[in-house]
């Protein structure tokens, strides 16, 4: 790993500087706001670049008290000389981290989708075991989840269902599970015993505060159609469900709750993000990058993982990841492994490519 130039941890330390002086100056509500998101996302970086210059000079210092004419303080000096060194990596590698661009909607909401793919009936088993899976993550990360429209499987699960997630660092996380989802199992409904394989699809959008998304009345479609809720129970006798089209991309959102003025508000968000998600990936350059890498992908048609429950494996076919624990896993109580080594493999191969420029 290459060291990190004073003169880069310098402009880090700079612009901290710059944007805590305007805060203590401007009295524009909007951009306080924008100077406070950007000083708490600079002080960690700016802290950790402090500490790792003032390291490197303690170094510095002691390398030329090794060779100073006093032995005792010679000694002392080269003590903590090689001391220094010992820590030095850990440091340098920890600002490297904070270094690395950040995705500009990790710390968004996000909408889920979960879909039944290939396999019947034991493919909307799966994907409510997926979905279950995720509402129990997202309780332990301490999220908010409000299922905003789902189509029941005939014998359980869900043929489709989508959700919002609320929290701190929701997309962070979560963009890692978009893909197609592979299980192999033993369907309850099969008396011979067969292991059959089966497939659920996971869509997770940024779902970012305040989308600056211009939709045109003449751009929309706006049907009303009767609806059902959640768990299957009949909720309204009138045509209080919202399906929203797109006319121009065909994008196509819908809501399903009691009211009618809530579903339109629900499906319209719905769209928004939509087009929001569309917008980004045409503009994100280095997102398509990460696409052809299968590394935070998003790319529904990619099998990202595979869940084989006779031998209770997770594989994880990004990076070659295997557990024996989907028995955790799939409760969503040990996901959070399988989330890390995804980050953590995404970290490492932004870190060789700085390396590279550097």
């Amino acid at each position: 790993m290459a060291t990190i130039p004073v003169s880069r941890l310098e402009q880090v330390i700079d612009r901290f500087d710059q944007v805590e002086a305007r805060m203590g100056a401007t009295t524009d509500g909007d951009e306080i706001v924008q100077l406070s998101r950007e000083h708490a996302e600079l002080k960690p970086v700016a802290d950790k670049a402090k500490e790792l210059i003032d390291l490197k000079a303690q170094l510095k210092d002691a390398e030329t008290m090794m060779n100073g004419a006093d032995k005792d303080m010679a000694e002392l000096a080269t003590e903590e000389y090689y001391d220094i060194k010992e820590r030095l990596p850990a440091l340098e590698k920890e600002v490297q981290l904070l270094l690395i661009p950040k995705d500009i909607d990790d710390k968004a909401n996000i909408v889920l989708e979960v879909r039944a793919g290939t396999g019947g009936d034991e493919a909307a088993l799966f994907a409510g075991d997926l979905f279950r899976m995720y509402s129990r993550y997202a309780q332990l990360e301490g999220w908010k989840v409000d299922v905003v429209s789902v189509s029941e499987g005939d014998v359980g699960g869900y043929k489709e269902i989508i959700a919002n997630i609320e929290g701190d660092g929701v997309f962070g996380k979560m963009k890692w599970e978009s893909g197609v989802h592979r299980v192999q199992r033993v369907p309850e409904t099969e008396s011979g015993g067969r292991i059959h394989t089966s497939a659920a699809t996971v869509a997770v959008l940024p779902a970012p505060e305040n989308i600056e998304i211009d939709v045109r009345p003449e751009d929309i479609r706006i049907d009303t159609m009767r609806s059902s809720g959640a768990g299957g129970q009949h909720v309204n006798t009138t045509d209080s469900a919202v399906r929203i089209t797109h006319l121009p991309t065909g994008i196509v959102t819908t809501s399903s709750e009691k009211s009618q003025h809530v579903n339109r508000e629900k499906a319209m968000e719905q769209l928004k993000i939509r087009l929001y998600e569309r917008e980004r990936e045409e503009k994100d350059s280095a997102r398509a990058e990460a696409r052809k890498d299968q590394i935070g992908s998003g790319d529904r048609s990619q099998k990202v993982r595979t869940y084989n429950y006779p031998e209770n494996r997770v594989s994880d076919h990004r990076i070659n990841l295997t557990l024996h624990s989907l028995d955790k896993i799939i409760t969503g109580d040990k996901l959070d492994e399988v989330i890390s080594a995804l980050i953590a493999e995404d970290q490492a191969r932004k870190l060789a490519a700085m390396d590279e420029d550097a």
